[in-house]
């Protein structure tokens, strides 16, 4: 008997909502996942079923050449760069996560989105549900943005039955739901916006949305490290994940796919933030250049993947003299502890002195570059700085930086020059074999850091 007591008092009792990591006793910091306050007690547990009853099934099993896809095709929501991150549209019982820092423009975004789905009234009305503003605050920024239209349906809800009877009642071709932290449910304990809640509240719109064959998009909170508030259990029930991101001193937005069931999830979209809405953006490489007519020390240009999109972006370097017995370094845009690496390759491999300099390096248009495709173009950047000397104007520069300075080669160069190539450069700094050029673009092949300044001028020589 003693035994039996004490297995059962050893019984785990309290569950992490993130991780599901059991523990028998309430911690605030799982040990698992090490995230604090997501450890919650568990209902008491069901006896377990010694055997599972065959039931009827709801459809009989088919070949999978014979399932029908006709019903699942993907629909365009009429935005094109959000359709570019979905593969194409939305598809129908899709359910779409978008977080976002406050302010970058979700709102904004999915209003004219609705907008575009009520213009063609042959997919059913749209359905917006506000659950952190008033409907008059919507109406607002609606006619503000131009996106009235009388099929968009507008409802102020935070209980998720009163969502469910409005949607009974409109029957839309979509809904939208701003946000899935503000609103609750009675079968569920826990306040608006904690774990439980937005577990339960998550489960039953993907339940409806797969019911009903509705596509639904839901707004969702970030935290302060970036990562979406709430379980995780909410970004594996949903089909889809984007990220809505921007910088605030800045208009451009960029919209990264982080999930995708339905087609590739590498997709990003570029938007530009207005005073009368958003615009999609699709040719945004020009954003990231600062063109001028006199060379100047200090720049280089490169050619960056955002997912299968190459984007040209301009890094900007400048070296000055410290009189500060530790030397500033200082980044915008570009990943720290990439440069201080690089910084470390030029002096010991390229001869390019900077123990006693201070160094800030850059990015221009707010642009955040952090692939090693970019290594050599900070370096070149500066050394130029360094060394007073201008590279080309008509020169991008292209390659990963090794600590051995080895210059390695990249994936997609053809893509990424052929993008340089329609917006006018005509050289390449490449590393060897880089595979084949486009028409018109001239290779500048580098091995080594070293022989990438002699090939610019940079070697001081």
């Amino acid at each position: 008997m003693a035994s039996k007591t004490s297995t059962r008092a050893a019984r785990p009792n309290y569950r992490c909502a993130d991780c599901g990591h059991e523990v028998a006793k309430w911690v605030g910091r799982c040990p698992e996942c090490q995230a604090w306050g997501t450890v919650e007690q568990l209902a008491a547990a069901r006896p377990a079923l010694a055997r599972v009853v065959a039931g009827v099934p709801s459809s009989p099993a088919r070949p999978i050449s014979q399932v029908d896809v006709e019903s699942a095709k993907a629909r365009q929501t009429g935005v094109d760069e959000l359709d570019r991150v979905l593969g194409g549209g939305i598809v129908p019982g899709a359910v779409v996560l978008m977080a976002g820092e406050p302010g970058v423009g979700k709102s904004t975004l999915l209003l004219e989105v609705a907008h575009r789905w009520a213009e063609r009234s042959a997919d059913g009305p749209t359905l917006y549900i506000t659950g952190e503003e008033s409907a008059g605050q919507v109406r607002l920024r609606a006619e503000r943005t131009g996106n009235l239209h009388d099929a968009l349906y507008l409802a102020a809800e935070s209980d998720l039955g009163a969502v469910f009877g409005q949607v009974d009642a409109i029957r839309p071709g979509l809904l939208i739901i701003d946000s899935v932290q503000t609103l609750s449910t009675t079968e569920a304990d826990g306040s608006p916006g904690g774990v439980t809640q937005v577990r339960a509240v998550t489960a039953a719109v993907v339940a409806l949305a797969k019911e009903r064959g509705l596509p639904v998009v839901l707004v969702g909170h970030v935290t302060k490290d970036g990562n979406i508030a709430g379980p995780r259990l909410m970004e594996h029930l949903v089909d889809v994940v984007l990220h809505f991101e921007g910088d605030r001193h800045s208009t451009l937005r960029l919209l990264r796919g982080v999930k995708n069931r339905f087609a590739p999830a590498d997709e990003v979209g570029c938007f530009e933030l207005r005073e009368d809405g958003i615009a999609g953006v699709p040719d945004p490489s020009g954003l990231f250049l600062n063109r001028r007519d006199a060379e100047v020390p200090g720049t280089a240009v490169t050619v960056v993947m955002e997912g299968k999109r190459p984007l040209l972006g301009e890094v900007q370097a400048l070296v000055a003299n410290t009189y500060l017995p530790a030397p500033r370094r200082a980044v915008s845009g570009l990943d720290s502890a990439r440069m201080a690496m690089i910084l470390a390759v030029l002096d010991r491999r390229g001869g390019v002195s900077l123990g006693n300099k201070d160094v800030f390096a850059a990015t221009v248009g707010g642009m955040r570059v952090i692939e090693p495709a970019a290594d050599l173009a900070v370096a070149l950047a500066i050394a130029s700085a360094q060394r007073d000397i201008a590279l080309r104007p008509d020169v991008v520069v292209i390659g990963e930086v090794g600590l051995a300075g080895e210059v390695r080669r990249v994936p997609n160069v053809g893509r990424r020059l052929s993008e340089a190539a329609r917006l006018g450069f005509t050289r390449a700094l490449v590393p060897p074999d880089s595979g084949p050029l486009p028409d018109g673009v001239k290779a500048l092949v580098a091995g080594d850091l070293g022989t990438a300044m002699d090939v610019l001028a940079l070697d001081g020589r």
